[in-house]
């Protein structure tokens, strides 16, 4: 901004021209032009310096009316670039770390004042561009599609654009478009390396990198300042520029104090001023307003924050068909929406809402709960289909027969989950504080329910048919469509996470004998008692199936071949207990195991391995019991892996292509229990 006052110097160049007609008319009067010529000389020092002390002061003025608009400048740089920061989740103290960071290594570095103050405001507008990037790209928690990837590097073309109508008087643009180039060439967006890169987008390429390092993000916990500044060093040479990178080790420990007297964005706004005008809603219970105060900055990314995650929520609620997904999603997106300590869903069964899932404080007195219909808070909004703000968890059912185990909540909010058949339950939230909850968690719990509600009925149905479809009815196990379903999804786990699990094969010996001689209900008792006897052996997380007829497989997590090798042991001891209960039947199994991935790392080679161990053992077992032992083919082979329905057992043609001898990896004293 130029501030001259051009008239006055105009009107400079008329003076002379005056004192030279005022010479004359003093000669002509006097008629001593010495002295005419030493009084003009007088008049015309003085004019230059009354000149001169009002040139001064009208540069006085132009100085002061531009620092002030300098100031307004920089306050209307420094807001925008809040609002900006408030829209991508980042934080004051994100601003602060970045300019004092950056202007730090440019005074060490010795840049000039203008590249100075182009650093700065850089640094603080450097991710305008954002404006046009879509949100959920902003915030979305994990990886970045490669077409969400090239959507977010738009964001530094942009934002050069919209600094360029600025038009500031330092080089600012510049900075902003090559904030992500990298020392070796491969940032963007025009693939500068080196020093083409401008040394304020070197600057600002470290500092950004380092704070976002050390900052909590969606997808990952912050690092330490020490690990982020080893990572910083590994990029040395690589992604950034070395000197800079030897600088701002050398200084940043000392930054933090700056960072610390950084001035405050904007100021603190009062949003707990009440309205008295406008009705309430009817429906519900009694609604106590509950009031805070919080700055216009966190308003935006509050009301950002929540479009966003309902959105997420919104879409997920969509495409689950898993009532556990479906729980568990509710409750981390809410978390991130309302503060509450503890999460209880509620299904109403006979009369009674029965708690399916419960998280938090107090989660396993919770989940114990059976509430009838129209008693405590959940059972109220559940009967009568309307909302609970700030209720007394003291009124719970629960809570009447032991008041003393739950009395650290104070507060609950609850709404009734509708579906079209109906309300099916109720989602109450409670809270260790009085007044824990205020309307606007009301607001978004209620539309949260609304739409859970028709995706919990929806779940509840799938899940219903397919336990149906993926359950043995006998001994209510798991299948084989189930089991398989489980092998895939645990192979692909230990394959990215690079672990290990094992598989066993189980067969039930002389199982035709028992329904020949005792009937076909004490065989399937002796099928069901096999079953449990397994499942005791269990952990909670591991996977036991029947496949048919007398076999079953079991599939544990985390267990590698040796763990398995124990595990034969503990299986073959819970069935050969079974002998107390079935006298006289000689009760006893053969088993085969395989390990991923040192026996292979496809589920159907793995199964086909631990199929063929066990009918090594199953023979070994036939060769000491003969009496119980099928017919043996004319070849001697060990018999075929057969069902009790005559089909070929699970494995059994990979199996065939799988060398015959087998080593047991254990005393085969217990391959059948003999």
């Amino acid at each position: 901004m130029h501030l001259q006052f051009q008239p006055q110097r105009r009107y400079l160049g008329y003076h002379p021209v005056l004192l030279m007609l005022a010479v004359v008319v003093g000669i002509s009067i006097i008629r001593e032009w010495w002295l005419v010529a030493v009084m003009a000389l007088e008049i015309y020092c003085l004019l230059l310096r009354y000149l001169g002390r009002q040139a001064s002061a009208e540069r006085q003025y132009a100085r002061k009316v531009a620092e002030e608009v300098g100031e307004l400048h920089l306050r209307t740089i420094e807001g925008l670039a809040s609002a900006i920061n408030a829209k991508d989740n980042t934080t004051h103290e994100h601003l602060a770390r970045v300019v004092v960071h950056a202007e730090a290594i440019g005074k060490e570095m010795g840049l000039r004042e203008d590249e100075l103050k182009a650093l700065r405001t850089a640094a603080l507008l450097h991710d305008i561009g954002k404006l046009a990037v879509p949100e959920h790209i902003i915030s979305k928690p994990g990886r970045l599609t490669e077409e969400e990837f090239e959507k977010m590097k738009t964001h530094t073309l942009v934002g050069a654009e919209i600094l360029e109508r600025v038009r500031f008087p330092y080089p600012v643009v510049p900075i902003v478009r090559s904030h992500h180039e990298r020392w070796n060439g491969s940032g963007y967006p025009d693939g500068l390396k080196g020093e083409e890169i401008p040394v304020g987008a070197r600057i600002l390429a470290v500092v950004d990198s380092f704070d976002a390092l050390s900052s909590d993000r969606q997808y990952r916990r912050a690092l330490s300042r020490q690990d982020a500044m080893e990572v910083i060093k590994k990029g040395s040479g690589v992604l950034y520029d070395p000197k800079i990178v030897e600088i701002f080790e050398r200084i940043y420990p000392r930054l933090e104090s700056l960072v610390k007297s950084f001035p405050q964005f904007g100021a603190t706004l009062s949003t707990g001023v009440k309205i008295q005008r406008g009705l309430a809603p009817t429906e519900g219970l009694s609604v106590e307003r509950v009031t805070d105060t919080s700055s216009a900055l966190c308003s935006i990314a509050q009301a950002r924050k929540e479009l966003q995650i309902l959105y997420e929520l919104t879409q997920a609620l969509g495409n689950s068909l898993s009532v556990e997904e479906t729980l568990r999603l509710l409750a981390d997106k809410l978390r991130e929406l309302i503060p509450y300590d503890t999460i209880a869903v509620y299904f109403t069964h006979d009369g009674k809402l029965v708690p399916r899932f419960v998280v938090g404080v107090n989660d396993w007195l919770v989940g114990r709960m059976q509430i009838p219909l129209g008693e405590g808070v959940s059972g109220w909004v559940a009967a009568q289909g309307k909302y609970s703000l700030n209720g007394n968890p003291a009124v719970e059912p629960g809570y009447v027969e032991d008041p003393r185990r739950f009395s650290r909540f104070r507060s609950a909010l609850s709404v009734p989950l509708d579906s079209a058949k109906g309300i099916i339950g109720a989602l109450t939230l409670y809270s260790l504080h009085p007044n824990g909850f205020n309307v606007d968690h009301l607001r978004i719990l209620k539309s949260v329910g609304m739409k859970a509600g028709s995706t919990l009925q929806n779940a509840l149905i799938y899940e219903a048919t397919g336990k149906s479809a993926e359950t043995d009815p006998l001994t209510g196990l798991a299948n084989a469509r189930s089991l398989w379903a489980r092998l895939e999804q645990e192979t692909a786990r230990a394959e990215r996470d690079n672990t290990f699990y094992s598989v066993f094969v189980v067969d039930l010996n002389g199982l035709k004998r028992i329904n020949d001689t005792r009937g076909h209900l004490v065989g399937n008792k002796v099928l069901e008692g096999v079953a449990a006897a397994l499942h005791s052996c269990l952990r909670p997380y591991d996977t036991l199936a029947r496949m048919g007829g007398d076999e079953f497989v079991l599939l544990l997590p985390g267990m590698d071949a040796e763990e398995a090798a124990v595990k034969r042991i503990d299986l073959a001891r819970a069935v050969e207990a079974l002998n107390k209960d079935f006298p006289g039947l000689g009760i006893s199994i053969s088993m085969g195991s395989a390990s991923f991935p040192q026996d292979g790392r496809e589920p159907e080679k793995l199964i086909a391995t631990a199929d063929r161990r066990m009918y090594w053992h199953k023979s070994e077992y036939y060769k000491s019991h003969p009496n119980v032992a099928p017919s043996t083919p004319p070849d001697g082979s060990p018999p075929q892996a057969r069902t009790e329905t005559g089909k070929t057992a699970p494995g059994e043609q990979a199996a065939r292509q799988v060398a015959t001898a087998w080593p047991p990896r254990i005393s085969t004293r217990y391959h059948g229990l003999s």
